[in-house]
């Protein structure tokens, strides 16, 4: 069995956009980037649970749509903020496809 879940094409996803992923271990919001990159993240903001997937998507930052904090694609962290962090998982294009890892959604539940 594949590392990999295949989770949508990448034209699916809007350029500087967003789509949130209901999993059996709860939702990911998968994020790209102008430059046609990929990011997977918690889909709620470390500040008030704000759905990220909803929020505006600029350079590696998306900005929370309820109280405008920016959340880095790459590290999850909350910038500018003193505390504040959302779980990142693997995510690649292959094929034209977006894939997340399997083994990290996995773990986001152990933990």
């Amino acid at each position: 069995m594949s590392n990999w879940i295949d989770i949508a094409a990448l034209d699916e996803i809007p350029q500087r956009g967003a789509r949130m992923v209901k999993t059996a271990l709860g939702c990911v919001a998968v994020f790209r980037t102008g430059a046609d990159e990929v990011f997977a993240l918690d889909n709620a903001c470390p500040h008030k649970a704000g759905p990220l997937a909803e929020g505006i998507v600029h350079g590696k930052s998306v900005t929370c749509p309820l109280h405008n904090w920016i959340i880095s694609l790459e590290t999850g962290e909350a910038q500018g903020q003193d505390e504040g962090r959302v779980a990142t998982y693997p995510a690649r294009i292959e094929n034209g496809r977006v894939l997340l890892d399997r083994a990290f959604l996995r773990a986001r539940v152990a933990a």
